[in-house]
C-alpha cells in the first residue's frame, strides 16, 4: 500500500503544529519542577516533583517573561520558581515579603512590618505564619545569615528557603523582580518513598 506524498506532508504538518502547541502550553500555562536540594525542608524535600502554575502571576508570551494579560503580584507565603539573580540557576523559594514591606531576619526568624511571623517550637524548629497558612521551618543548621531591617522596593520580593541555615537565598543575593517569577508551585505530586501523592503548598 502506497501513501501519497501529500498525505505524509499533511500529517507531518499536523504533528509539528501539535508539538508547537504543547510546547507553548508548557511554556505559558503549566509545568513541573524537580526539587534538587533540601533548602525548602520541610515543605519540600530532595527528589520531590512539583506542579507549577505558570499563569499565577499572569499569562506570558511563550518562552519569554513578557505578560500578555492578567499580570498579578505574588503573595507572602507563595512558593515561586525563578532564576537566581546571582548565577541564573533555576530556584524554588518562598516569597516571604513583597514590595513596600519592611523586613528583617535574625537567627532565621522573620519580622515583616514590625510583626514577627514566627513562633519558635524549640531550638531546631519554628512555625512561620502567612495568614491562616502555617509553614514549618527547619532550623537544624541554625538560622543562616541575618538580614538587617530594610524596605523592599515596589515590584520586588524577598525569597527565602524554609531550611534557613542551608539555603542560598535573598539574604545573599538580594531581591527578585516580580517579572522574573516563572510561576507558583501548587503542590507536590510525587515524593520518593510515597510515590504519586498530592501535597498542596
Amino acid at each position: 500500500m502506497r501513501i501519497k506524498k501529500s498525505t505524509l506532508i499533511s500529517e507531518g504538518a499536523s504533528l509539528l503544529i501539535l508539538l508547537a502547541l504543547m510546547t507553548a502550553a508548557r511554556s505559558s500555562l503549566a509545568d513541573h519542577y524537580y526539587v534538587p536540594s533540601g533548602s525548602m525542608e520541610y515543605a519540600l524535600i530532595p527528589g520531590d516533583r512539583v506542579i507549577v502554575d505558570k499563569t499565577a502571576y499572569g499569562v506570558r508570551i511563550p518562552l519569554t517573561t513578557v505578560d500578555i494579560f492578567g499580570s498579578r503580584s505574588p503573595a507572602r507565603g507563595d512558593v515561586a520558581i525563578f532564576d537566581s539573580p546571582r548565577d541564573g540557576t533555576r530556584l524554588i523559594k518562598r516569597i516571604v515579603a513583597i514590595g513596600g514591606d519592611v523586613v528583617s531576619v535574625r537567627d532565621g526568624l522573620l519580622t515583616v512590618n514590625g510583626r514577627a511571623l514566627d513562633e519558635r517550637l524549640g531550638p531546631r524548629r519554628a512555625v512561620e505564619r502567612y495568614g491562616d497558612r502555617e509553614v514549618l521551618l527547619n532550623l537544624t543548621d541554625g538560622g543562616g545569615r541575618d538580614l538587617p531591617e530594610q524596605r523592599i522596593p515596589e515590584g520586588m520580593v524577598l525569597a527565602l528557603g524554609d531550611h534557613r541555615g542551608s539555603s542560598l537565598d535573598g539574604r545573599y543575593w538580594g531581591f527578585v523582580d516580580e517579572t522574573e517569577l516563572y510561576g507558583k508551585a501548587v503542590a507536590v505530586y510525587y515524593r520518593r518513598g510515597d510515590g504519586f501523592t498530592w501535597r498542596p503548598l
